[in-house]
């Protein structure tokens, strides 16, 4: 085996933009993105530098570096780089010295054959948060992990690796955080700990450069916010994706997909989409319909349209060869598929059997794919669901030898997915003028989320996965995905009907509410389950309904600072060893206010630890001191869910789609507390782009304990919100009435209680 270490330093070189290292086996550059973000790249190939599919910022032009015969020190106002020349390793420290991380002093960076790996230094009390799509504990110390995109059906609790890859972590200990993002897409590694004895932790990827970027921002939210910084944000998501989604593998006709539409209308169960799987197409060749089941799509999506549905449809990476048919035609004559060195076309078998698959690095067959859409967005189509893009073959991996352009499979495989849900994004945002496309992915990878939204992929009906689904979600969250869900219900099984219960009351509480299920499987919609089941989901999709004005606000934050939707505790209690328990890792913050405990289908109380503070029982109002843990009760018909003190949520009253205008009254929930407290408030029109210049409604609502004070600032914005009346309801206060129709204004106001 070829074994070598980076080595001592050579020469140093001084650039506008960064601080060249040089060692006789490799190149360090060292660049600064910000006063808490620094980039290292290792590179044995320093003329080969590929553009990233993650970044979207540029270095900042100046560093500042002091240099000795011993060590070379990186300043910026926030973060120390000192760098040890002989052997050379890197060491990232606060200004006022506190040690961040660093490279173990015996190993630090090497290479075997072509794998480069990073030794780093673990601190005794050190914890380890995220990469995204991970199966596990909250906290990673002990466990390895694989990144190298897969379809994975039928996963359990230590599958790995899944669908997705997010090679991002963040450290803490000592009362200190860091974050640190590995930006190389091939085959990738990180061993918290695992195997070491806990003598240090290591991330190394098979080949390319050992290229990161580090994150000195001393809160976790801080460095969400430079993560999502460095790699994008999403945009404000159609605000119909946040009501209920009908799913299933699949609903075989048109007049199925009516039928189960006018099932939840009749009922009055609130809902807002409907999906059509793989067999809506014609031999499930992509952007067909078929010609005897989905015979006239526009009348399909007119009808869903008249009874406030929209629809998504799936669409796969692989085209059929057929010939006659048009993508596979145009895609052969224009060499826009997948090939070997020799150039002829890789073939790899899927739904419509064997199939090319389209180069989506290269911009012109992204265009041509975003385009192939008017099949589906001409009839009305508003969703575009991307399945099977890891990308998934029957009974085989791609070989290693498939190229993308320049690039072999390896190489590029952990961002296929990405750059298919790029071409979808984009195709559909032109094609849909004004409107916003929703995209669903199942594969991805840092930086996806300024394209698409994901999914966990095939779950199971099981107790097991409900808790497993929900610590997904919340690590996604960590990685800039806030707009993540599962599969209610799970994908593969029969869940029960206690079971069902459960999931879709945490659904409630979950980014993306879509009920999902398998083909063969028993039929899932809420009615299924007897009377006293469905009017418990029934209740819990309303509840949805209500917190829609809180929901959304919530989306608004993640487009600022990424900040997701659903947040591990760790965000917010960083420091507090109890989140980290096994007993309560999959509790989570829904927005800033809402705490919820997901509970099993097999119990009916519940442990739960409420952090620091005073927190009250959503249901009944019942008042908790902090710091401390509970057995509650958790009835089916009860999912524990707890408000923080100083709580200011909005909601309004039920509706059956987000196209409905509603009753113009906006409810203002407060709960009690000893702190001022403030929210801000957003809407704008929930469909277009016209809240990107200037079309929206935003106001900071503040509560004042001190001087019994509710203040709405002036609003932002042109957008004229929906609700013309401000219903205030007070929780534990020495009032409980409510502050009724009280009207809003644009200008600032203020409600004394």
């Amino acid at each position: 085996m070829d074994y070598k270490v980076l080595g001592n330093t050579q020469q140093v070189i001084s650039h506008s933009h960064q601080l060249i290292i040089q060692t006789p086996e490799a190149e360090a550059q060292v660049s600064i993105y910000s006063p808490t973000i620094i980039r290292v790249n290792i590179t044995r190939k320093p003329e080969q530098q590929d553009a990233s599919f993650a970044v979207i910022q540029d270095p900042l032009q100046e560093i500042a570096y002091q240099e000795t015969e011993q060590e070379i020190t990186v300043h910026t106002s926030a973060l120390q780089l000192r760098i040890s020349k002989s052997p050379l390793r890197f060491a990232f420290y606060t200004t006022d010295g506190k040690l961040l991380s660093q490279d173990d002093e015996r190993f630090g960076t090497s290479w075997q054959n072509s794998r480069v790996t990073n030794y780093r230094k673990v601190h005794a009390d050190e914890n380890f948060l995220g990469l995204g799509e991970k199966v596990g504990n909250l906290n990673r110390r002990g466990s390895s992990y694989i990144n190298w995109n897969t379809d994975a059906p039928d996963h359990n609790s230590l599958t790995d690796p899944l669908y997705e890859s997010f090679p991002f972590y963040i450290g803490v200990h000592s009362g200190l955080t860091y974050g640190l993002f590995l930006d190389n897409p091939q085959k990738s590694y990180f061993d918290f700990a695992a195997s070491s004895d806990n003598q240090f932790m290591w991330l190394g990827a098979d080949d390319g450069d050992l290229n990161y970027y580090f994150f000195g921002a001393q809160t976790v939210a801080g460095i969400i916010e430079d993560y999502t910084w460095l790699t994008g944000r999403m945009e404000m998501p159609p605000l119909w994706t946040l009501g209920y989604q009908q799913c299933r593998w699949s609903y075989m006709s048109a007049q199925e997909v009516l039928e189960i539409a006018e099932g939840f209308r009749q009922r009055q169960i609130p809902a807002d989409v409907m999906y059509c799987d793989i067999d809506y197409m014609e031999g499930f060749k992509i952007f067909t319909w078929n010609k005897e089941t989905f015979a006239k799509p526009k009348e399909l999506i007119d009808r869903l349209k008249a009874m406030n549905f929209k629809l998504v449809t799936i669409v796969d990476p692989g085209i059929k060869i057929e010939e006659g048919y048009q993508q596979y035609e145009e895609g052969l004559e224009r060499d826009y598929f997948a090939t070997y060195p020799n150039g002829e076309n890789y073939i790899g078998e899927v739904w419509p059997g064997r199939c090319h698959f389209p180069d989506f690095f290269r911009e012109d067959v992204r265009e041509w794919w975003g385009a192939a859409f008017t099949a589906l967005t001409e009839p009305g189509v508003s969703g575009f669901w991307n399945d099977m893009n890891e990308p998934a073959v029957w009974n085989q991996n791609i070989p290693p030898n498939v190229m993308f352009g320049d690039k072999f499979m390896p190489e590029v495989r952990n961002v296929y997915g990405m750059q298919m849900a790029r071409a979808t994004y984009d195709g559909t945002r032109k094609l849909l003028g004004n409107q916003r496309p929703f995209v669903l992915t199942r594969a991805a990878y840092c930086g996806t989320q300024r394209y698409s939204a994901v999914w966990t992929g095939d779950n199971t009906a099981s107790d097991e996965h409900l808790l497993l689904g929900q610590r997904l979600v919340n690590s996604l969250g960590l990685t800039g995905m806030a707009m993540v869900g599962v599969d209610i219900g799970g994908f593969s099984g029969n869940p029960t009907p206690e079971l069902m219960v459960r999931w879709n009351s945490l659904g409630t509480y979950t980014p993306i509410f879509r009920n999902h299920a398998i083909q063969g499987a028993d039929m899932r919609e809420p009615w299924r389950y007897g009377s006293e089941n469905e009017t418990i989901i029934k209740q819990a999709i309303e509840q949805r309904y209500r917190l829609l004005p809180y929901l959304y606000a919530s989306f608004y934050q993640a487009t600022q600072t990424g900040m997701p939707v659903s947040r591990t505790l760790a965000i917010d209690y960083t420091h507090d060893e109890y989140v980290y328990w096994t007993e309560y890792q999959n509790q989570f913050l829904f927005g800033d206010a809402l705490m919820i405990a997901p509970v099993v289908s097999t119990h009916h109380t519940a442990q739960v630890y409420l952090p620091a503070g005073e927190w009250y029982r959503l249901s009944s109002g019942e008042k908790f001191a902090g710091g401390q843990q509970y057995v509650v009760d958790a009835p089916l018909t009860d999912l524990p869910v707890f408000v923080k003190a100083g709580g200011i949520i909005p909601m309004q009253n039920v509706i059956q789609s987000t196209s409905e205008p509603g009753d113009g009254i906006l409810q203002l929930h407060i709960w009690n507390g000893p702190e001022s407290t403030s929210f801000v408030y957003y809407e704008d029109d929930g469909n277009t782009y016209n809240y990107e210049r200037g079309e929206y409604y935003k106001r900071t609502i503040s509560f004042n304990p001190h001087n019994r004070e509710i203040k709405l600032s002036v609003v932002e914005g042109s957008f004229t919100s929906k609700y013309q009346q401000l219903q205030v309801m007070l929780h534990g206060f020495d009032r409980t009435e409510h502050l009724t129709n009280v009207a809003l204004s644009s200008e600032e106001m203020y409600i004394n209680y």
